[in-house]
Order: C-alpha cells, then sequence, then structure tokens
C-alpha cells in the first residue's frame, strides 16, 4: 500500500535564502504569517554562498550593502574593508541570519521544482525537490537576478580530464561548509572563460601563481578601479553613527549606491572640465566613474564618447603592448551600457610574461578536449578551466520552476518574449506570486542589499493590509500591467543601455536573423519606483484585482 503523501500548507512560501529571502521571512513572521521558505544550498547567503572563488567580493560599498545594520538588526557588525570580500559577506548573512534566528523557517538542499495555482482552493501547490508537497496562499520567489548558472555552448566539456568548474559552483572545502577549497594554482596551465565583472575579479589572482594563464576573451569590458581599503575602528565608528543618514542618502539616490549624477550634462562643460571632473572620478574608489558621471552619459553618445576615449586612454597607460591594449577596448557598447567590472590590476596582470590573452572573437572555441581547448587551428593544453561565463540573468532562475497559473499557463511562455508585469511584482495569470528583485521592478537595477529589503516591506505591508481586509486574492490587472510593461520598455528605449548585450537584457533572434533586444529591468530609478508604489498603495493597492 502506498503511503500517502503529506501536503502542509502555508500562509506564504518564500523560495530563496538569499539576503533578499530571509528578510522577507523574518518580517512576514514577526507579523504573524506562517512561512516556510525553501533554499537549494545548505545554508542561507544566496550568491555569497555559491559564489567562492578567490577575489570575490562587493562593488557596492559595504556600509550601504549590508541593510540589516541600516535598520538596527545588527549594528554591531564592523567592515573591514570598503568593499567587503566573499567570506566577510557570507559570515555577515550567517550573523544576520542568527539575529533574525530564520533558519527554523526554512528547508535547505530543497528546491522548489513545480508551482501550481489551484483554481478551486486559490492557493499555489508547491513539489519539492525531496518529493515533499506544500501549498501556499501566497508565493514570493526570491531567488535572485544572478543565480542561474549560465555555462557555454561549447561541444565536449564533459571531455575534460583535468579540474574545471563555473565560477558560482567552486568546490567547497570539506572540512568548513562555509568556506571555498583552495585551488593550488602553482606550476598549472589554467585557462579563464570570461571576461566580465567575475572574470576581471579572479583572473589577477590566478596569474600571481599559474605557470601559464590563458584569458579566453569574447567580448571585453569598460573596467575601473575598485580602489578597495581597510575600514579602521575610527571609520567605522563614524559610519555606525550616521547610518540613518546614510540610509536616508543612498534612498534617494537611483540605484541606491551612495553616488549622485553630476548636475552638468558633458556638451555644457569644457574639455578640461571634462578631463579634471573624470580624473577624480577615476580616482574615487568604487562606482563613481559610472553614477556620479554628466547626467547624461547615458542619454548621449556624444556624452558618453568622451568618457569612454577617457577609459580608453587608460586601459593604453596601463598596458604596455599596445596590441594587447587595443584587444582590451570594447568597441561593440557605450561605456556603463553594461554593468562596469570594478577591478584591481586587472591590465596591469596583462604585462606579466605569464599572461595571455586569446581573442576568441577573432577565432572563436571549437571544443574542449580531454587536454584542453582548441581554438581553430590551435590547441592550448591546460590543466585547470574556469568558466567566468555569468548567469541567465532575471528569469533564469524562474525558468528551473515549472511556475504555472491559471488554467495551467505557463511563466516561461508568457515570458518568452520578455517580461509582461505589474510593478515588476506580479504577472497576470499567477495571483499572489511576487516577484522580489525580479524582472521590471525598481529593485534589480540598483543596489539589492538596500532596494531587496525596501521592497520585501512594501510586499509584506500589502499582505499585512489584505490581512486585515479579508482579501485572499490579488491579481494584475490587464491594463495596469499593459500599461506598466510599455512603461518600462519605452523608458529603456530612450537609453543608451539598448546598445549592449548586459545581462539585464533578453535578446530575441527572429527568423530573418535580425536581434531585438527586450529590457529586463526598470530603469527609472529607485526614488520614482517607490514613489509610484507608494501610490498604488495609498490608493487601496490600484492595479491588483484584490477580493
Amino acid at each position: 500500500m502506498l503511503k500517502k503523501i503529506e501536503t502542509k500548507t502555508f500562509d506564504v512560501v518564500v523560495v530563496g535564502a538569499g539576503i533578499t529571502g530571509i528578510y522577507q521571512v523574518y518580517v512576514l513572521r514577526n507579523m504573524g504569517f506562517t512561512v516556510q521558505g525553501y533554499e537549494g544550498g545548505e545554508d542561507v547567503g544566496g550568491t555569497w554562498y555559491w559564489n567562492r572563488y578567490p577575489g570575490c567580493r562587493l562593488d557596492t560599498e559595504s556600509y550601504a550593502y549590508g541593510y540589516f545594520a541600516l535598520t538596527g538588526i545588527i549594528p554591531e557588525w564592523k567592515w573591514s574593508e570598503r568593499f567587503a570580500g566573499q567570506p566577510e559577506m557570507l559570515r555577515y548573512v550567517n550573523h544576520a541570519a542568527d539575529r533574525m534566528d530564520v533558519r527554523r523557517s526554512y528547508q535547505f538542499s530543497t528546491r522548489v521544482v513545480r508551482a501550481d495555482w489551484n483554481d478551486s482552493t486559490n492557493m499555489w501547490d508547491l513539489e519539492l525537490s525531496d518529493q515533499g508537497r506544500v501549498s501556499c496562499r501566497y508565493l514570493i520567489s526570491a531567488v535572485g537576478p544572478l543565480s542561474a548558472t549560465r555555462m557555454p555552448n561549447i561541444a565536449g566539456i564533459e571531455r575534460f580530464e583535468g579540474e574545471s568548474f563555473h565560477t558560482s559552483r567552486w568546490p567547497r572545502d570539506p572540512d568548513d561548509p562555509r568556506g571555498a577549497r583552495k585551488i593550488d594554482f602553482a606550476g598549472k596551465r589554467v585557462g579563464v572563460i570570461g571576461t566580465g565583472a567575475t572574470g576581471v575579479q579572479i583572473i589577477p589572482i590566478v596569474a600571481r601563481t599559474a605557470a601559464e594563464l590563458f584569458v579566453f576573451q569574447r567580448s571585453p569590458n569598460w573596467c575601473t578601479p575598485l580602489g578597495n581599503h581597510p575600514i579602521s575602528d575610527q571609520e567605522m565608528e563614524k559610519l555606525q553613527a550616521a547610518y540613518e543618514e546614510i540610509l536616508a542618502f543612498v534612498k534617494s539616490t537611483p540605484t541606491a549606491f551612495p553616488y549622485n549624477r553630476h548636475p552638468k550634462k558633458a556638451s555644457e562643460t569644457t574639455a578640461e572640465e571634462r578631463q579634471a571632473l573624470f580624473e577624480s572620478l577615476y580616482s574615487m574608489p568604487g562606482y563613481g566613474i559610472w553614477l556620479s558621471g554628466y547626467r547624461d552619459v547615458l542619454l548621449s553618445r556624444t556624452s558618453n564618447g568622451y568618457l569612454a576615449e577617457f577609459i580608453a586612454g587608460k586601459i593604453r597607460q596601463r598596458v604596455k603592448d599596445p596590441v594587447i591594449a587595443g584587444k582590451l577596448i570594447p568597441r561593440d557598447h557605450p561605456f556603463g551600457t553594461k554593468r562596469v567590472p570594478m577591478e584591481t590590476n586587472y591590465y596591469e596582470t596583462y604585462n606579466r610574461p605569464n599572461v595571455h590573452l586569446v581573442d576568441v572573437r577573432e577565432t572563436p572555441i571549437t571544443c574542449v578536449t580531454p587536454r584542453g581547448l582548441q581554438v581553430g587551428s590551435k590547441h592550448y593544453d591546460l590543466d585547470i578551466i574556469i568558466y567566468a561565463t555569468g548567469f541567465d540573468a532575471v528569469t533564469g532562475s524562474f525558468d528551473q520552476i515549472d511556475i504555472r497559473g491559471k488554467d495551467g499557463l505557463s511563466l516561461k511562455e508568457t515570458w518568452q518574449d520578455g517580461p509582461l508585469t505589474y510593478l515588476g511584482l506580479q504577472t497576470r495569470g499567477f495571483p499572489n506570486f511576487f516577484t522580489l528583485v525580479g524582472p521590471h521592478n525598481g529593485a534589480t537595477f540598483c543596489n539589492v542589499g538596500v532596494c531587496g529589503a525596501l521592497q520585501v516591506e512594501w510586499v509584506s505591508e500589502m499582505l499585512g493590509y489584505m490581512r486585515e481586509h479579508d482579501l485572499t486574492y490579488s491579481e494584475a490587472s490587464h491594463v495596469a500591467q499593459e500599461d506598466w510593461t510599455r512603461q518600462v520598455y519605452e523608458d529603456f528605449s530612450r537609453t543608451l543601455l539598448t546598445e549592449a548585450d548586459a545581462w539585464w537584457i533578453k535578446v530575441k533572434v527572429h527568423p530573418d536573423g535580425t536581434r531585438e533586444r527586450r529590457a529586463l529591468v526598470h530603469v527609472s530609478g529607485g526614488p520614482e519606483y517607490r514613489e509610484i508604489c507608494d501610490e498604488v498603495a495609498a490608493d487601496g493597492y490600484a492595479g491588483f484585482e484584490l477580493h
């Protein structure tokens, strides 16, 4: 006789135990909801749990990313560096989880593999990777915009006989579940595929000890100095005393980074003024060069060109071989239309005799062999291959769950030509399903540490409102979804962001070979987004069909 599978029921299920997910569990549980979280990893941390490669660290100021400290949950936390490394970030998230006591509300090493909307019960029925089943009134995804690993489409990957791994699945330390296994590169021939943000962090580390490092680059990026440094006890005391002011400031900026745009357009200044500003911003730690430049840098090709040529000049200064320098200067996208990788001695790495740049746009990788990589007619013998090839961003994590709404409607199919959402939080046909830091909402093109938490609080207030008014059903209206989606695409189309295949773009290739770029993010800024959301809430959550 078959054993009957028990179906547990909760008010809310939260998918994901990164910084946004654990805060959502904490807030809703404190409001009296029954909440259950599921996480594929063995513990909390999200991106800081999975990404343990050498050199992995924040590109956001630690004190501006650590939202829990700003809200007083862990005000005693002291950051050791301006841009915290992954080990410290994971310790921080674990400390926050301890303070919030969220682990008792999570089931780890468990993925949600399928979610079905049940029209008869107005509930979500979930299937789990451990064969378990649960039901919930509200389903909230906190799966993260950069968590679905993307491996390159290269023949023979499984044939390689050396060590190989994607950066987001770095080998674990068998003696420390929170640590990374140390890979000894000394005397090894190492290949790194990819020169995005991850590759730019790991390449200088590997180059220090590898016998030979081959960097396989398809598309160079505009990279600028991180400028990391330790934070002294005196500096930390000042930051802790100013937490309220820091939070107020970052909430006022478009991306919740501690930077504001220059009030002028580049066309309103002289060449001397531009050079002075660019030099100042280039020497500033962090994203100042991207986010504190002239206000039309992402709107005007002329303004962008001034900055791009300045950065290109810096690359030529830092890389001794002019041919290599030329290969490291992007030609296919304006500055800042992809997230700018923040680097530490990245360009100087190419001056080392053991480092070799391989242009695979010029000659693509043919296949992986048991002993290395075949690139055209040349074979590269390798002991280790590191895939720094990024993620299937924003929607990729949703695609890994078979999400079925009303009448069996597939979310993956609904979004196949680009997301359709209202406020980036709900999609029509999928009632009571909320997407934190998902497509088209104000937390994705933003400092997630702050914007994700603010979104948690807004969604929690909405669920509290529904409970107070005896409402159990929320679905985006057709008109609200149409208007919001159109506005997101229109706002994006007015920027230079349309000219790059960044992670926040979904590229659709039509049968005739033409390419269409659809935005995966809302780009009009956090303050504007939150103002709209507040107006929606004040109007009884207008645009949502509630009953």
